[in-house]
């Protein structure tokens, strides 16, 4: 296994002297309810109150403007204090945001994860160990009696569904303007966007360039959430829809047109190393010599910051117990596996996209 140079000297030896290590070790054994505590905070608006409040502000102060009780307000500014979260005056009994807070309150990808990890994740994190065992998302039957919760989607609560594309298009939208680029770059006619969900990026496209056409291929109910979001807005005439589940040996890409360019961002990261080599090789099919196949991903062994690695890691694991039960977020080595057992090569790799995206160009 390869790393980043942060990562292999983060990774390779312990830093930590042993009371630091102690103290990460509680941390982890609290971590359910250190998650539940901060989360409280901020939706009750505690840690903008300290925020838009220099000289702090003391607990009643809390109380009068969230309403909660004094005993609510105590407990949570409590172990706030002592999960470094907000800062204590002892001489004025005031309150103040720690450096934690502010990145609690104001770091967007923390925001986005929050809200991901509450409102998809939490209650099926339970059943993670069986999920591990079975190889199945058995975290998922929260929601309801879906296989993976790709099926779900549409259908799925709206605040769920709501936190669930956030997070995930969080991740991909800041690394479309340098991804337009490089795709684009090679002038494609025709671009199929494998796995496009409400068809963000296919505008995207269609804007960019407008003689593209670009075909968007994914399951039926995202293929019916894409139409509806794409509905009337420029370019939208030239986004086309073809409703496929690329799990079934028997789906093929479009028969009557070879694209110029594929596109897969954070797709193949969906489903196991097995399944990523036979939709490559669907790709596959659908490329001629000069096309262009561009997978971009955050593979975590390649991330320049260890709280971006950590959050891809653990992305694995939501992959496993809500998700589809055996997929993850891959490192660069079983990437490279999969596409040459496809029979396809790797051209370049550009790092450093948005939030540690890297692209694959991939050729024939």
């Amino acid at each position: 296994m390869k790393l980043s140079p942060t990562l292999q000297k983060a990774y390779t030896e312990d830093h930590l002297s042993a009371h630091e290590a102690q103290q990460m070790a509680t941390f982890i054994a609290w971590g359910p309810v250190v998650f539940q505590s901060t989360r409280i905070m901020i939706k009750y608006g505690i840690l903008q109150m300290l925020r838009d409040h220099s000289e702090g502000c003391t607990r009643q102060e809390v109380c009068q403007q969230t309403g909660l009780s004094d005993y609510a307000v105590k407990c949570l500014l409590e172990a706030a204090l002592t999960m470094g979260v907000v800062l204590a005056d002892t001489e004025t009994d005031r309150y103040r945001l720690g450096k934690t807070g502010w990145f609690l309150l104001l770091d967007d990808s923390t925001l986005a994860n929050i809200q991901f990890n509450h409102d998809v994740n939490y209650e099926g994190w339970f059943h993670l160990e069986e999920s591990l065992v079975e190889g199945k998302p058995l975290g998922l039957k929260h929601f309801g009696p879906w296989p993976t919760i790709y099926e779900a989607l549409s259908q799925l609560p709206d605040n769920v569904r709501e936190s669930w594309f956030g997070f995930d298009h969080f991740y991909s939208d800041h690394s479309f303007d340098q991804a337009l680029k490089i795709v684009f770059a090679e002038k494609p006619k025709t671009l199929f966007d494998v796995g496009g969900n409400t068809g963000r990026w296919a505008l995207r496209c269609v804007d960019y360039d407008k003689d593209v056409n670009v075909t968007i291929l994914d399951l039926p109910g995202q293929i019916g959430m894409m139409k509806k979001n794409i509905e009337g807005k420029p370019g939208a005439d030239r986004i086309h829809g073809l409703e496929i589940d690329l799990l079934d040996p028997q789906s093929r890409f479009r028969d009557d047109c070879k694209a110029d360019a594929i596109w897969m961002s954070q797709f193949l990261d969906c489903f196991s190393m097995d399944q990523i080599v036979s939709i490559l090789k669907k790709a596959s099919q659908a490329m001629h010599e000069g096309t262009r196949l561009y997978i971009m991903e955050t593979l975590w062994d390649r991330q320049k910051y260890l709280n971006a690695a950590l959050s891809l890691t653990m992305t694995s694991l939501y992959f496993t117990a809500m998700a589809n039960g055996n997929s993850k977020m891959y490192n660069t080595e079983d990437m490279e596996q999969c596409i040459q057992e496809a029979g396809l090569k790797i051209e370049r790799m550009v790092d450093g996209l948005g939030h540690g995206h890297t692209i694959m160009v991939v050729r024939k």
